[in-house]
């Protein structure tokens, strides 16, 4: 499972919160985690992610960044590099989902968000909001969880062998992290 904090957004105006766009320097960091988890192979099957306007932002420009430019063999014929589609993945475009509750909700409402996915996809990605999504990860493990939480851009990769279904508090170790720039 693929944690991934929205990137730098700009400064709360008179406008709702929800409507808050990334920077020009978040629209790169995105990018640039997507890069780091395509490289990575941390490609995801699903995506849950908040509705609101830095985090559908987030997810889309991390999205451009996943999708790696072909590759040329030895042979000379281009191909995309780890998959068919040129997006990394071999079956295609993620599911993506937004949801409310990740916007407003607190980390137990996120885990469950987490329990009703797909009990075949392999890879979740979730795009949130600080503090709930890094209390997420100090719930999956508050052992390694970093108690200054996800920064901008920061990503932390937890594992979990079992059904989604299964997951529950200090289940889910985390194996790296990270924080994009661009």
């Amino acid at each position: 499972m693929v944690l991934l904090r929205h990137a730098k957004a700009e400064r709360p105006t008179t406008a709702p919160d929800a409507d808050r766009p990334l920077t020009a320097r978040g629209h790169a960091d995105a990018a640039a985690a997507g890069a780091w988890l395509g490289h990575g192979g941390y490609l995801p099957t699903v995506v849950l992610c908040s509705p609101a306007k830095r985090t559908r932002q987030t997810w889309h420009d991390a999205a451009l960044g996943m999708a790696a430019p072909p590759i040329r063999p030895l042979d000379g014929q281009a191909r995309p590099a780890g998959g068919t589609d040129g997006t990394g993945q071999a079956g295609g475009v993620p599911t993506v989902r937004y949801d409310q509750r990740i916007y407003h909700g607190y980390a137990t409402d996120l885990l469950d968000l987490v329990r009703c996915t797909d009990p075949d996809a392999p890879t979740l990605l979730l795009v949130g909001h600080n503090p709930t999504i890094s209390e997420l990860s100090t719930l999956l493990d508050p052992v390694h969880a970093d108690p200054e939480g996800l920064r901008t851009s920061g990503i932390v990769i937890h594992r979990f062998d079992g059904g989604w279904a299964e997951l529950g508090p200090g289940a889910g170790p985390i194996v790296k992290w990270h924080t994009a720039r661009g």
